[in-house]
């Protein structure tokens, strides 16, 4: 028997449309579990596995504002559906009158599920993430819920895994669907981590955490070198996680060839390169995390270490196949405790890194373009783009240019095309004789156009990060003049 799991955050009307979609599944005699409370999105992913259910729904807008909501759906397999089955689902739905859908329910077919796919998470994920260091108590945590669900698993995970110094930001502990205290609920701004980093800097944390209202997407804030407070973005969180996680396999002796990480098309190209140095496989797909678990699900033979995305998503292991910022704040917590006790941290394991692999710097620009004059906007943006594109970039050559659309590569040194593996998408992405990459892309949710420049240079010492990242700080708002963006 086809049997459905239902999950729902925080939203207005979350667990409202969470019950209908219950009581459809229920009318229709189809065995359908649904969490009697709030929770993660990860959860929904882990859950769906757990009970070996056929299909996940989650109700959720993730980072959004407030007025928006949404419906997200998952496969047998976990991860969010890809082709072809999203366009069988929209051409089912498409084939059915409104009439013939049955609304009654049928209670006795509802499950409802409590706490028992909770623990079973908290475990799973500590045996991922928690890497048995030690002493952990003494090492000062401050965590932002920034009204979500995150609350229903951080605290008990950080804590089973021995974390017990845990703070929390008292007026955006409780979940809310107006989210009171922000403007929007994304961890990727750092208005929103606002209140977060206040309590970081008063209690002198090791680390802050701060999640979105689906708890999928983790943000950070850790000290530079100069015991200044930083935000990380995404880019540089995916980098020391995978980093920390290739090198315990390493050390456990565990990288034999048979694993790969997985990264996206708009996010740094330093994940490649950090891979090929430890010898494994990086799988790059389209933005969205449902590639990712698409590459784990498409090459079983493989062990997936890790992966993420530069908007601040990572998923460590398979366990779960989305973005799970609930592991992610635990592994984020251990490398910072062991960093600390070899008296380094987590942002000079990141420096330690642009020694090693290159200095990566990256940027993105979202323009917002509203209304029906808006998506004309963006779309000529992408056509200029197309038929005139950049000779040079901050005076440095294009050689290359890649567009998703139409699947084709150009090599334009060589004179020659090439076809792009990977499945169709309106981005482009041009690539400069100094080695920078300028992605455009507009958004899949929200009415913007994005940039995504990543730009790098050698980098001898760390003592000499501050001045490095000036002249890539530079080099990017050449690029950015160049396109016209400032």
């Amino acid at each position: 028997k086809i049997t459905a799991i239902v999950a729902f955050d925080c939203r207005n009307n979350s667990q409202k449309y969470a019950r209908i979609v219950a009581d459809i599944f229920s009318a229709n005699e189809i065995k359908c579990y649904l969490f009697n409370e709030l929770r993660p999105t990860p959860l929904l992913s882990f859950g769906l596995k757990r009970l070996k259910a056929h299909c996940g729904i989650v109700i959720t807008a993730s980072h959004n504002p407030p007025s928006y909501n949404g419906f997200k759906v998952y496969w047998e397999d976990g991860g969010q559906i890809v082709p072809p089955n999203d366009k069988k689902i929209i051409d089912e739905i498409n084939s059915i009158n409104f009439n013939e859908i049955i609304f009654k329910p049928k209670q006795i077919k509802t499950h409802l599920i409590k706490d028992s796919v909770d623990k079973e998470f908290i475990k799973m994920s500590c045996e991922i993430a928690n890497l048995n260091f030690t002493d952990k108590e003494k090492y000062r945590i401050a965590f932002t819920n920034l009204h979500g669900t995150a609350i229903t698993l951080i605290p008990k995970l950080l804590k089973k895994a021995g974390f017990s110094d845990i703070h929390m930001v008292k007026e955006q502990l409780l979940p809310d669907g107006d989210f009171p205290t922000v403007d929007s609920p994304n961890p990727e701004e750092a208005e929103a981590l606002k209140m977060g980093i206040n309590l970081f800097k008063s209690i002198n944390a090791d680390i802050l955490i701060g999640t979105d209202p689906d708890a999928d997407r983790l943000g950070i804030c850790v000290r530079d070198n100069n015991d200044q407070s930083i935000i990380l973005n995404g880019n540089q969180t995916m980098i020391v996680m995978t980093n920390y996680l290739l090198k315990k396999w390493q050390s456990n002796n565990k990288i034999n060839g048979n694993q790969f990480v997985g990264s996206t098309i708009v996010s740094t190209p330093m994940m490649p390169v950090l891979a090929n140095a430890y010898g494994v496989d990086c799988k790059i797909g389209l933005t969205g995390f449902k590639w990712i678990a698409k590459m784990v699900l498409d090459h079983p033979e493989l062990e997936f270490i890790g992966g993420g995305e530069e908007s601040f998503g990572y998923m460590v292991g398979n366990f779960v196949r989305d973005k799970d910022a609930i592991t992610s704040a635990l592994l984020a917590c251990e490398i910072v405790a062991e960093a600390k006790a070899n008296n380094s941290s987590f942002y000079e394991e990141l420096l330690k890194l642009y020694v090693e692999h290159g200095f990566y710097k990256e940027r993105l620009i979202s323009i917002t373009k509203k209304g029906i004059e808006g998506e004309h906007e963006i779309k000529q943006m992408m056509i200029d783009a197309r038929e005139t594109p950049f000779e040079t970039l901050a005076g440095s050559k294009v050689v290359s240019i890649e567009d998703y659309q139409s699947s084709e590569s150009n090599d334009l040194i060589a004179g020659h095309k090439s076809v792009i593996d990977i499945p169709k998408s309106n981005v482009l992405i041009y690539y400069t004789e100094d080695g920078s990459k300028i992605a455009l892309r507009p958004s899949g949710t929200e009415p913007k156009i994005k940039f995504y420049i990543s730009v790098n240079a050698t980098l001898d010492n760390i003592n000499n990060a501050e001045e490095v990242e000036q002249v890539l700080e530079n080099k990017i708002d050449d690029i950015l003049k160049d396109m016209k963006l400032i």
